[in-house]
């Protein structure tokens, strides 16, 4: 039988991070069903020079609607640059892949993928969301956005023949850090209502296939290809509006790198 050839990690950045530390322990499910009761979520013991961004970074971010036949959907290009977005995978390959996804309960065939989760700080986030927050919904349902994202990254990579078959994304509550950076905490007053898939790689890095597909109304689908730096934004949450999605199969020795953020708003 030929050797599989390992699929191809990004070169390292020569970053020096500092200290990790385990701030939340969940249960995690596994891509063919079974739990993990201790997955953790991560942090930084301290904020992460290589992940503070600048106010704009020269960006120009332009919004794209998806027209899915009613439900709320739309594409962010130039959110952030190719070097950020190398730097947070870097991150999250630090704190380490792996196959269970913690607090995420999905029936067994559905994710198969590899998951981590970290606590992200606003050097990063606060930026990233000043770029852009002219462009987002300012209210939905009536609820108004909140100003920042959820602190809370979770992280996928797809190696070959990875794929997260068709699903809606629930609603969560907002995360951060205590002040002593120790622990995960819960955001009082907010519920997410959008889900924002940032994709940190693409075809041009050897990404082979791994488009986001969007099923609209009268089973219409659209197939969003991945482009580093840009953020797919949709309806989430399990009313008439979410967005069934599917995260399409990956091929080729080159991972395809997506963190899903959440977008806030004040709770009703």
């Amino acid at each position: 039988m030929d050797a599989v050839a390992d699929p191809v990690r990004p070169a390292p950045l020569g970053i020096d991070w500092p200290e990790s530390r385990e701030v939340a322990h969940l249960p995690g499910s596994l891509p063919m069903g079974g739990v993990v009761p201790m997955t953790p979520v991560h942090a930084f013991a301290r904020p992460a020079p290589a992940l503070q961004l600048d106010a704009d970074a020269g960006l120009r971010p332009q919004r794209r609607d998806i027209d899915l036949g009613g439900p709320l959907a739309f594409v962010i290009d130039e959110v952030v640059t190719a070097a950020e977005a190398r730097a947070i995978v870097a991150a999250s390959e630090y704190f380490g892949f792996r196959d269970e996804a913690p607090g995420i309960a999905t029936p067994p065939g559905m994710r198969m993928n590899k998951s981590v989760h970290w606590i992200a700080d606003e050097g990063l986030l606060g930026p990233m969301f000043a770029r852009i927050a002219h462009l987002l919904p300012a209210q939905v349902d009536g609820a108004p956005l909140h100003a920042g994202f959820s602190h809370r990254m979770n992280m996928y990579r797809y190696d070959a023949d990875d794929v997260f078959n068709r699903h809606i994304d629930g609603d969560w509550p907002g995360y951060g850090l205590d002040d002593a950076r120790r622990e995960m905490v819960e955001w009082p007053g907010l519920r997410s209502r959008l889900t924002m898939l940032l994709y940190l790689n693409d075809p041009e890095d050897g990404v082979l296939g791994g488009a986001t597909r969007l099923i609209g109304r009268g089973r219409r689908a659209v197939d969003v290809t991945p482009k580093t730096g840009a953020a797919l934004f949709f309806r989430h949450g399990f009313g008439p509006y979410s967005v069934p999605h599917e995260g399409r199969p990956v091929s080729g020795t080159v991972p395809k790198y997506v963190a899903r953020i959440n977008v806030m708003y004040r709770a009703g």
